[in-house]
């Protein structure tokens, strides 16, 4: 029931564009910056006891779901349905699904990225730029290409690949385990904006920041070694083993930056780009970014096919 789900749920992901506005859970925002400002009044305690504490409450309604609909969730009896759907789970499943991925598609938001480079826009270059890389852009066009490309390789695992992992991974509570994942992720975009806004950031955000930072680098941990083997598996993989050997990870970043680190690393040395001398750096910029694209495809063609082969092999024992 999980594979269809998530098949559903990856083919919404690909089609359903139109629909992605949705998935942006601005309204979050307010219930997050409350619980910020709650976490700056209890300066005595732990930044992270609070970070846990709201992460719960945001993944608490779907729980009460699941544990309201009981033994009905998973009857796929006769004159069972759900909103005229007669699976209750697997209707579950891909809602929670839906605004769990993302919040916006990867390969779109390249392909926004190319057509902005493509026409010379420079303030949507700007714009889509910042949309992947999540800080400030730079202003030389070489080290923009370079970390727009690492970029992508990081949002595929924060985006699908994580989500994908811990709904499969927990089995038939994983929509709990995909919408708990977008929520530390969630609370994590919405720490990293609020530190750099000079009006509200200071030593206690910045603290706040660091252990959303940590908790998501937990859950991110394994998800991302596995999104880097894949990336080994889809494009260069001998180049990408050197760079995972190539660094040992500094005790002195963050989990998190770690994660990220690793993933950057691995995803370039897969792409195994090389300079051609009748290359603009613009035309360089869109190949990059479409060719890092083209890695996720595939390894999320990878996965389907891993997962699939799980599902059936666990269903015939």
């Amino acid at each position: 029931m999980n594979l269809i789900a998530l098949l559903v749920g990856l083919l919404i992901e690909r089609l359903a564009t139109k629909l992605f506005h949705l998935r942006q859970l601005r309204w979050l925002d307010r219930l997050i910056d409350a619980g910020f400002r709650q976490m700056e009044r209890l300066g005595s305690w732990p930044a992270l006891i609070p970070v846990i504490f709201l992460a719960v409450l945001l993944v608490l309604p779907v729980f009460l779901v699941i544990f309201s609909l009981g033994d009905n969730l998973y009857d796929f009896g006769a004159g069972v349905t759900f909103y005229g759907f007669p699976y209750p789970y697997m209707a579950l499943a891909i809602i929670v699904l839906f605004f769990s991925l993302g919040p916006k598609d990867i390969g779109e938001e390249v392909r926004e990225y190319c057509s902005a480079i493509e026409g010379e826009d420079e303030v949507e270059i700007q714009r889509t730029a910042k949309a992947l890389l999540e800080k400030d852009v730079p202003a030389d066009a070489t080290e923009r290409t370079r970390q727009v490309e690492a970029a992508v390789c990081v949002q595929a695992n924060n985006r699908l690949f994580a989500v994908i992992f811990w709904f499969v991974l927990l089995g038939q509570y994983g929509p709990l385990g995909a919408w708990a994942y977008r929520v530390t992720d969630l609370i994590r975009r919405r720490a990293v904006f609020n530190s750099t806004r000079e009006e509200i950031a200071g030593e206690s955000m910045q603290n706040i920041a660091e252990a959303v930072g940590r908790l998501h680098g937990w859950l991110a941990f394994i998800p991302a070694r596995l999104t880097a083997i894949g990336y080994a598996l889809a494009g260069n993989f001998d180049g990408a083993i050197a760079a995972w050997r190539g660094r040992n990870e500094s005790k002195a970043e963050s989990l998190s930056e770690q994660n990220e680190d690793l993933l950057a690393r691995v995803g370039i040395a897969a792409l195994a780009l090389t300079s051609r001398d009748d290359e603009s750096v613009q035309e360089r910029g869109v190949r990059g970014a479409l060719a890092a694209s083209g890695l996720v495809l595939r390894l999320l063609g990878i996965w389907a096919v891993v997962i699939a082969v799980m599902t059936l092999y666990g269903s015939s024992l």
